[in-house]
């Protein structure tokens, strides 16, 4: 049904001739009509590009209009009454001749001229009309010519009967439209049959007519904006400054396979505006059809920033927007009943919320799943995650629509067969990209129609002395003097050192002029960068910051990151070096960006990592082209002509990775969520993944049964599923529940176990230390090499429990001291767990001491890498939870690693954890919105964005309104979810025996 309102428009045109045709309704006769028979409800599938046209404007009469005025309401003829004026007249002047004395000479025979035409298709009313003025007109003859003819029954606009005064001419026109009206106002003795069809007819007008109203009052106002409520469009401008859409972005919004709501794969080069139309999609899915939708992102950063973004959007429509990244996010979600949510996560917590989904049978209640970057399906064990949540979806939901967001594969078609998906691809740049490479002094363009991949282009024109010669011998000062600080740039290193080496050279060797540009501005940043650090402030940012440039990689906290973001992108900085990481994860383009290398660390660039990274030269709205330059060493050439000119590379299945860990996890899962019960029900569902589809290149030699039954048999052998002895079906143990419910890897999940039981045995509590220990993380292990006379130092500060507790997890105090002394240890020691105790005793400082910076300087760490380790530790705290709320005999671990995963995930005062649950607000911010006076969670949500900028020093107005806007969305959150627990406590139970 088109859901948009019905404008109805009361047009008055008497005296005017009125065209029909757009008044021809499904009433009409087919043949008056000129088409094809046609059902009122053939339209009630329209398509949601008809919602989006506008609607014609209906037109009505109103009753005091001439109806019959200029046209014929039966033939449609508008020279019919004129026809009747002339056979009226010309009867007249006949009668005339032939008895002069009577002026009263016309007959109703004159009618008679009317009935040539059938009028089998009529209406049954128009169908009664016709007959009694045949019968009058037989009446009329009979009667003398002196008397008047006898008046239709019926009354006209409440007067008494009709009557002619003596000797007047009465006009078969006025009789004409004198009887229709009032055979209008009479009931009519027709057919039972014409009745009836009639009442059908009208009872159908009035279901449709009932059905619109409550539709426009119960549903948004559908307008133009394909398909969504007409303030969508108006918050697209006010929220983001969009306008219109690009071309493409018109054209994939009203494909076939989309308004069918069948699955798609879309690729576009970066920064062409490809999330724009993943949100138009959402909302789309949350207003109209009224189902719930999850958005799949990589990186906790980038869910973060999507959720401050979409709360205003959440706020203005009425949906709820749930953000599940790190500890964060409800198994299962909240069941609302009257508003949708929006689950904006990354992908491990993805995986979690649809297996949570699927045991709750709510699954179909997900209307759409969208994946940012569906490229990644084919890196490492992230990849076989995605590809299991993707599979579990198709599986179990047959209404679930996906759509996939992806740089440009070589092998598109394999995702295509795997998600059952149509694809669209376009090569659009709202910016032109020119791609350069640097051998020695000379630039080249790349042009792949050129035999050798390169075309000469121009020479680099910078002079060099020859101190500059040996320190700077890529020319890197003279690439990137080229544009700035009139314009931005970003230089690609490929590692975190060489960052910081290469900002800290190019200062060197810049004029002063560079210190002026911004300068009050660049003064702010480095206060609110030592704010962050609590008074602390890398000696390379001090530098480097002054000349409008600066690094940002892993190294930087959070806080650090976002500041030098925010910097670089209102034009404060002008140079970023950076990682690849920085490609992958936020969207900073640049005017130039320059690649230092060919090589990420010792590994040589692939195809999709360099188009990652030129796709960030050209700023959308700023400049008219973006370039990038490839810096080239001689023996590189040969590589590099691969890296800029072939075609994409594959993306394969990852299940297999790790010797098959994803496909075990995958078939735990399937198991315990009882999707599956049999090898062969396995073996049916694999045949939905994209390992299935690339099974021959993959798996030579070994069939699919081979693989499955060799997977049960490994997990039979870890005691995570048995088979049941009557029906021989698969069925999982508390162990294996709690494993796949907790998404603990399989490798560390019988680790895991014996950990927390002899925890158990001997659980320290007077300190957090031993607690700490149990969910930091094993995949960190391998990271860390400890400092041994720092790992002495602290353990020496330990108290005498805290000491017994880690001999008793096999760290004895002699271990360390013989360590930090040099000497050899004969005793074998699970250095595993010591390397555990090292990275504890870095996590158990920073609870006590919340102050990254110190910490990491106590342990000669980088100051992100403790940001990082306490990032994982939260989640895997959160992890450890669930593992141990499925398995009794770990009941005391429930309320200590509650509190527990609180504290590791903020590692703040306990006054700032409210502030902090605020999507956007970091530790720096969080103090001064306490300083302020906005000390909860109300207050902020309460706030004037305008007060806030006021009160917080260098807070813009669109960081308030995101900030206020997402502090209202938790509040709705919390305050929504405690409504329907009431509700529930309220409702009688469905299975409330009865007597």
């Amino acid at each position: 049904m088109n859901y948009g309102r019905l404008e109805v428009k009361i047009k008055r045109v008497c005296q005017r001739k009125r065209a029909r045709d757009h008044l021809k309704a499904y009433l009409t006769p087919a043949r008056k009509r000129g088409g094809a028979v046609c059902s009122p409800l053939c339209n009630s599938n329209r398509r949601i590009s008809s919602i989006m046209a506008e609607s014609r404007t209906v037109e009505y009469c109103s009753d005091s209009e001439d109806l019959f005025g200029d046209y014929d309401s039966i033939l449609g003829d508008s020279s019919v009454l004129a026809k009747l004026d002339d056979a009226e007249q010309n009867e007249r002047l006949r009668g005339v001749e032939q008895q002069p004395e009577d002026e009263d000479v016309l007959s109703d025979s004159i009618l008679d001229g009317l009935g040539d035409e059938p009028f089998e298709d009529l209406p049954a009313s128009q169908l009664q009309f016709q007959e009694e003025v045949q019968e009058k007109a037989k009446r009329s003859r009979l009667q003398d010519r002196d008397k008047t003819s006898t008046p239709f029954r019926g009354l006209a606009n409440g007067e008494g009967p009709l009557r002619r005064p003596a000797g007047a001419r009465r006009s078969v026109a006025d009789q004409l439209k004198r009887t229709m009206l009032g055979n209008a106002a009479a009931p009519s003795a027709v057919s039972r049959t014409a009745m009836l069809k009639e009442a059908v007819v009208s009872e159908e007008i009035n279901v449709a007519m009932q059905a619109m109203e409550t539709v426009s009052a119960d549903m948004p106002d559908l307008g133009p904006f394909f398909g969504l409520p007409s303030k969508v469009k108006e918050l697209m401008f006010k929220l983001r400054g969009i306008q219109s859409l690009y071309d493409w972005q018109q054209t994939c919004l009203n494909l076939d396979c989309v308004q069918q709501r069948k699955n798609l794969i879309y690729s576009l080069p970066t920064s062409g505006g490809k999330t724009l139309v993943a949100e138009i999609l959402i909302l789309r899915e949350l207003l109209c059809r009224r189902k719930d939708c999850l958005f799949i992102l990589p990186y906790i950063s980038l869910v973060q920033e999507k959720v401050r973004g979409l709360a205003s959007f959440g706020l203005e429509l009425d949906f709820m927007v749930e953000e599940y990244a790190g500890s964060k996010g409800r198994f299962p979600p909240v069941k609302r009943r009257n508003k949708t949510s929006l689950y904006i996560a990354t992908i491990e917590k993805a995986h979690s919320l649809v297996n949570s989904l699927i045991e709750s049978s709510r699954l179909d209640n997900l209307g759409l799943v969208v994946v940012d970057e569906l490229h990644m399906l084919g890196d490492g064990s992230r990849g076989a995650i995605i590809e299991m949540t993707l599979a579990k979806v198709q599986y179990v939901s047959k209404t679930t629509q996906i759509i996939g967001m992806s740089a440009t594969l070589g092998n598109i078609k394999d995702l295509q067969m795997f998600l059952r998906a149509e694809n669209y691809t376009n090569n659009f740049r709202p910016v032109q990209l020119k791609e350069f490479v640097k051998l020695h002094d000379t630039i080249y363009e790349v042009d792949p129609k050129e035999e050798n991949c390169f075309r000469f282009s121009r020479l680099l024109n910078f002079k060099y002395s020859s101190t500059m010669q040996k320190i700077d011998p890529d020319h890197i000062i003279a690439l990137v003097t080229e544009v700035i600080p009139a314009h931005s740039c970003l230089l690609f290193c490929p590692t975190k050192k060489n960052c910081e080496n290469v900002a800290a050279m190019i200062c060197k060797y810049l004029k002063e002029d560079f210190l002026r540009h911004r300068e009050e501005e660049k003064g702010v940043l480095l206060r609110e960068l030592r704010d962050s650090g609590n008074g602390s402030l890398c000696p390379v940012l001090k530098v480097t910051v002054p000349y409008g440039m600066a690094y940002h990689h892993s190294g930087l906290t959070s806080e650090e990151r976002k500041l030098v973001e925010e910097a670089y992108s209102s034009g404060v900085l002008c140079l970023l070096t950076c990682t690849s990481t920085l490609a992958a994860g936020i969207n900073l383009p640049a005017r130039r960006v320059i690649l230092r290398s060919p090589y990420i660390a010792t590994d040589f660039l692939k195809r999709s990592q360099y188009k990652q990274m030129v796709g960030r030269a050209g700023r959308a709205g700023i400049d008219s082209v973006g370039e990038s330059i490839l810096i080239l060493q001689e023996k590189d050439r040969n590589m590099a002509k691969t890296l800029v000119c072939a075609p994409m590379e594959s993306c394969y299945s990852n299940l297999m990775h790790d010797d098959g860990k994803g496909l075990l996890s995958l078939v735990l899962s399937l198991i315990g969520l009882n999707i599956t019960s049999s090898v062969e029900q396995l073996q049916d569902f694999l045949q939905g993944t994209l390992l299935f589809v690339q099974w021959q290149q993959l798996c030579v030699g070994r069939s699919l049964l081979e693989a499955v039954q060799q997977c049960v048999d490994v997990l039979k052998e870890k005691e995570l599923i048995t088979v049941d002895s009557h029906s021989q079906s698969l069925r999982v143990t508390k162990l294996g529940k709690a494993t796949y419910k907790a998404s603990v890897d399989l490798t560390y999940a019988e680790v895991l176990y014996k950990d927390l039981s002899k925890g158990l045995e001997s659980l320290l509590l007077n300190s957090y230390l031993h607690l700490v220990y149990l969910v930091t993380p094993y995949d960190l292990i391998d990271q860390c090499k400890p400092d041994w006379m720092i790992f002495f130092r602290q353990f020496t500060l330990l108290s005498v429990a805290e000491q017994k507790m880690s001999a008793a997890v096999g760290v004895p105090e002699s271990f360390v001291a013989r360590k930090a002394a040099g000497q050899t240890v004969k005793k074998g020691v699970n250095l595993a767990a010591v390397r555990r105790m090292y990275l504890a005793l870095v996590l158990f400082s920073l609870l006590k001491e919340t102050d990254v910076w110190s910490v990491s300087e106590r342990f000669q760490l980088s100051r992100g890498f403790v940001q990082t380790l306490l990032g994982s530790a939260s989640a895997f705290c959160s992890c450890v939870l669930h593992f141990a709320e499925e398995l009794e005999e770990f009941w005391p671990f429930r309320a200590l690693l509650a509190e527990l995963t609180r504290r590791l995930s903020y590692c703040v005062k306990a006054e700032l954890i409210p502030l902090m649950e605020v999507a956007g607000v970091l530790e720096s911010r969080a103090k001064q919105l306490y300083a302020a006076g906005y000390k909860t969670l109300t207050h902020m949500a309460n706030a004037d964005p305008a007060a806030l900028c006021t009160a917080i020093q260098n807070l813009y107005r669109k960081q308030a309104n995101q900030i206020v806007a997402s502090a209202k969305m938790l509040v709705n959150e919390k305050a929504a979810a405690l409504q329907e627990e009431v509700d529930e406590l309220l409702a009688p139970p469905s299975d409330l025996p009865q007597l």
